[in-house]
């Protein structure tokens, strides 16, 4: 009797433990994962004010790396040439995140001889982007705040500060 009174308690107490090592019913999000922005996304903004705010169709592609660096593309990388963006991204909430990435500006030339004499789109100082980015609860999105400025080749601030707001969805198969 006492071997089977053992055997039941050490099996109730088994049970048990199984038990409390599940997810709790009806926990909801507090069981769930805090959406991570690592990963490829594609956004689309509108700048309100600044040097931007005349493009209707502005579409940023980044890569947000587990490091906390990341890369940002344009569809306007082209015009005129520039190189993508890199930067720096960090959490700062259970959605919320910061990013901070820079890019190169270009001068125009000033005519055709310069590309035959070595010129071209030569360094025209760089523009820097501070951003505040909010995930959606399921991670497949983002909402956004876009804060744009321009430096000078020697790094002092020039005209061409802007606000935009973003609209951004993970790239998925």
């Amino acid at each position: 009797m006492k071997r089977r009174l053992w055997c039941v308690s050490l099996g109730l107490l088994g049970a048990a433990l199984a038990g409390g090592c599940g997810r709790t019913p009806g926990a909801g999000d507090a069981n769930r994962a805090a959406p991570d922005l690592v990963g490829a996304w594609r956004a689309t903004l509108q700048f309100r004010n600044g040097p931007f705010a005349a493009v209707k169709d502005l579409e940023f592609m980044y890569v947000f790396n587990a490091g906390g660096t990341m890369t940002e593309s344009s569809n306007y990388d082209g015009a005129p040439p520039v190189p993508p963006a890199y930067g720096i991204w960090r959490r700062v909430g259970r959605n919320e995140f910061e990013a901070k990435y820079e890019f190169y500006m270009t001068k125009a030339p000033a005519g055709l001889g310069d590309f035959t004499t070595g010129g071209g789109w030569l360094p025209a100082g760089r523009g820097v982007f501070s951003e505040t980015i909010t995930v959606s609860n399921d991670g497949k999105t983002f909402t956004s705040t876009i804060r744009y400025e321009a430096f000078d080749q020697g790094g002092e601030s020039i005209a061409g500060r802007g606000d935009a707001k973003a609209r951004g969805t993970r790239l998925a198969f």
